[in-house]
């Protein structure tokens, strides 16, 4: 619960943090009681490459940025309506640009 943007609730949108991609929206984000910030969809489908990842415990989607490969964090699909997904996001990899 110390990410840079887990709280965060200003308008704009979150961008990766090595290429300046758009990635997801404050409109898209959640509360979602992990810690991390959390989104239910991506700004676009072609800005996240999902690729799947056996490092953990647990058969998991890992969120990359499609532009930069840079990692994000992961897919889950625990979310909310209307996708039904959960982009659980790690703070230090988003950079934020704030919509006036």
């Amino acid at each position: 619960f110390t990410g840079r943007y887990n709280s965060h609730k200003e308008k704009g949108l979150y961008l990766c943090i090595c290429c300046g991609l758009a990635l997801f929206s404050s409109e898209t984000k959640f509360d979602s009681g992990t810690g991390w910030p959390s989104y239910w969809a991506p700004v676009s489908e072609d800005c996240i490459q999902r690729k799947i990842d056996h490092s953990g415990f647990e058969r998991r989607i890992e969120g990359l940025c499609s532009r930069c490969d840079a990692h994000l964090g992961h897919l889950f699909d625990d979310g909310p309506e209307p996708t039904g997904q959960r982009y659980c996001i790690n703070s230090a990899s988003l950079d934020f640009e704030k919509k006036e």
